[in-house]
């Protein structure tokens, strides 16, 4: 009892928890090795439609995107089957003090590229913990979640 009038007297409040998934976009076109926005492939397609059946579940708040086509092409399914429009975020401001206050307490997707999803993981646990993923591979969902200063992350791979 003593306890629960201390912490109303320090007017403790609860943070509510926020959660971030992020992913690589799907499988690009490389035919044109000049193109730098590529569409992406048959089976990054079918990769993007498998994203939203692993998230079909998770009831986001918002759905975060570069601005290319590999990327939006890859969050398309999963914001559509949840009624929400993507939102684009700039790669060089990750995790930027305005981004965290909108994404406060919600949970959201991100969808970036092999060098920006770990560097945004890392951004939001505040330590260098993940390397750039491996161009090869498309198949990684980081999820974590904040809770005060409390952080977790866990990685999946999912082909």
């Amino acid at each position: 009892c003593l306890a629960v009038l201390f912490f109303m007297a320090s007017g403790y409040a609860q943070e509510v928890a926020s959660t971030y998934y992020l992913i690589r976009h799907a499988e690009k076109d490389r035919s044109d090795k000049t193109n730098n926005n590529p569409e992406l492939t048959k089976i990054g397609l079918d990769r993007a439609i498998k994203w939203s059946q692993v998230f079909k579940n998770i009831s986001f708040d918002a759905v975060y995107s570069t601005n290319y086509n590999r990327t939006i092409q890859t969050a398309t399914p999963t914001a559509k089957s949840q009624g929400l429009d993507i939102q684009f975020y700039d790669p060089s401001k990750m995790y930027s003090e305005d981004f965290k206050k909108a994404t406060e307490g919600k949970t959201v997707l991100i969808v970036g590229h092999s060098n920006t999803t770990p560097q945004f993981v890392n951004k939001i646990l505040g330590k260098d913990k993940y390397d750039d993923i491996d161009d090869s591979n498309n198949s990684n969902l980081y999820i974590v979640t904040c809770n005060n200063e409390l952080k977790d992350v866990q990685v999946l791979y999912i082909e």
